[in-house]
């Protein structure tokens, strides 16, 4: 990503007004304002990561990441391939904790033997797990700057820049030890890469599909965009070599799909170096039972031309979209799924000056002239990838769509290619009302919710899980239960993977007992509190709130 403060080598298809936005734009302190916008975003990151405690997936993720650094081995979480699981090692690797190769229980249970049961200190390790999360996040912000800026300008570009390093759900996830955002992330990369590859395609296709790849081996949700990038790449390799060069049409059309099939085999070929590079034997003994997957989703699966710890992992991924799952959604609690969940949530959980301007951007690059070409590059993989995340059996979070900020940044910035002041002004209000709305989040980014919703206090209300607690507060609630409650019998129902007594919280379960026997001090993650039945909602009804910790813990007074 070169010199993104002078005019990108590719020629853009954009005329005289966009043009314009550049030349004005490139009398602005360029270098220092992307700096202050990527720099206030690792603040933001980085200060929520020291405070946070393990998230339900994290020490899945970092057990795996240990593994693979320490061991060479394919054993645990098969679900998800292994590059994000490699980012997060090098984090593993840098913090150097005590690891039991011999300890050969299920994988949550070896992330939580790593952070709690071998002497390393949990706080260290997951802050140095996050850390190249967090600076792979950041490099991601300079894509959507550089892809902006392509289409619309510096000031179009700032604006999208600012709309991602504001994001509340690229923050909070962003600053975990997670796979969303690098697998939304490479997408955005691959189909910059690709809209390069409209002037270059010798260079850009193969970068492209080397992204792809990149998040292919990330996370297998990508899967459904492989045809859309392929599309992507042969209309990329048309326009190149159709561009006034005399070619017929039937060697332009052979060079077209041969652009699409390079950009596969790039992709292809990063999955299995991916494999290799935890392992050159690819040896795979799966420690979790693996599903029979029949039918479409069987053959699909047999013809996939990945090693078979990936084949594995996608019968996996079926076999828990065959599980039934609850979901919350606006106070109810439901069984199975909802087809409009995600976007309902996104309506929660995105700021509203943020979705303001996705629509108007995505009006914009369809509707004017100069930007049509590039809408297909900017809409059509997050379109696909938003489907196919609607029919998944999971309703557990927005972090399922968080390419949409990526993406819809990026159209968002093109609304500045009108250049009209007024334009201008109302841009310049929405981004400083997303700023202020995400500002005053601080540090509480992952039960967000906007100000017509009531902000992060209200958001258990209408969602549940990773959108509002995933179990990232348990040290936060061992230090109000010590300042506000030092001495008194606790009760915990704690949804999370952290361990409570390992934080100084000595709790019982309240479920186990006669509710006239709870007296003192309850303590309810709000997701359990969401969900509950029986037992734990007469406790709940029978009790006073009195305080919130984190927006993701009640504490009650019984």
């Amino acid at each position: 990503m070169r010199d993104l403060w002078t005019a990108p080598a590719v020629p853009r298809p954009l005329s005289s007004p966009a043009g314009a936005a550049r030349r004005s734009g490139s009398r602005w302190p360029l270098p220092l304002l992307v700096a202050l916008l990527l720099a206030q975003m690792a603040f933001a990151m980085v200060t929520t990561a020291v405070r946070q405690t393990p998230t339900i997936d994290e020490p899945v993720y970092v057990g795996a990441a240990a593994e693979y650094t320490h061991e060479h081995r394919l054993r645990h979480n098969p679900e998800h391939p292994p590059l994000g699981k490699l980012v997060i090692g090098a984090g593993v690797a840098l913090a150097d904790p005590r690891v039991a190769p011999s300890f050969t229980k299920d994988q949550g249970a070896v992330g939580r033997h790593l952070l709690y049961e071998t002497g390393n200190d949990p706080w260290r390790l997951m802050l140095w797990s996050r850390l190249p999360l967090i600076a792979l996040t950041l490099l991601f912000g300079l894509v959507v700057f550089a892809f902006t800026r392509e289409l619309a300008g510096a000031a179009g570009a700032l604006a999208a820049l600012a709309l991602y390093c504001f994001s509340p759900d690229v923050i909070a996830h962003g600053s975990l030890a997670t796979l969303d955002v690098p697998a939304a992330g490479f997408v955005l990369t691959s189909v910059w890469l690709l809209w390069r590859a409209r002037r270059g395609p010798r260079l850009y296709v193969p970068l492209a599909g080397a992204a792809l790849g990149a998040a292919l081996a990330t996370k297998m949700s990508t899967l459904p965009v492989v045809p859309v990038l392929m599309t992507l790449a042969a209309v990329s390799v048309w326009h190149a070599s159709a561009g006034g060069r005399g070619r017929g049409s039937g060697q332009v059309l052979v060079r077209a799909v041969a652009g699409a099939g390079v950009l596969a085999v790039a992709a292809v070929a990063v999955v299995w170096v991916t494999y290799l590079m935890v392992d050159p034997r690819l040896r795979w003994t799966p420690e979790q039972h693996v599903p029979t997957v029949r039918g479409l989703r069987g053959l699909l699966v047999e013809t996939l031309p990945f090693p078979e710890a990936y084949r594995d992992g996608m019968r996996v991924q079926f076999g828990l979209e065959n599980r039934p799952w609850q979901g919350f959604l606006f106070g109810r609690l439901y069984s199975g799924s909802l087809w409009y969940y995600l976007p309902a949530a996104l309506l929660v959980k995105t700021p509203l000056g943020m979705l303001a301007l996705w629509v108007a951007g995505a009006v914009v690059v369809v509707a004017v002239r100069r930007l049509r070409p590039a809408a297909p590059y900017v809409l059509a993989a997050p379109l696909v990838l938003l489907a196919a995340a609607m029919q998944g059996a999971r309703d557990l979070g927005t972090r399922y769509a968080v390419f949409l900020p990526l993406f819809l940044a990026v159209a968002a910035g093109c609304v500045l290619v009108a250049r009209r002041r007024w334009v201008s002004v109302a841009v310049g209000a929405l981004v400083a009302f997303v700023a202020v709305s995400s500002l005053r989040a601080y540090p509480y980014y992952l039960p967000y919710s906007n100000e017509a919703f009531g902000g992060p206090g209200r958001t258990r209300e209408f969602l549940h899980d990773s959108n509002v607690d995933w179990g990232q507060d348990l040290g936060r609630l061992a230090e109000r239960l010590r300042e506000r409650y030092p001495g008194e019998r606790v009760w915990l129902v704690y949804k999370g993977s952290g361990v409570p007594s390992f934080y100084g919280i000595r709790a019982r379960d309240p479920r186990g007992v006669p509710p006239g026997d709870v007296r003192g001090v309850l303590a309810v993650s709000d997701s359990a509190a969401a969900r509950a039945t029986g037992r734990l909602a007469e406790l709940i009804g029978g009790s006073r709130p009195v305080h919130d910790v984190g927006h993701s813990i009640t504490i009650y007074r019984r």
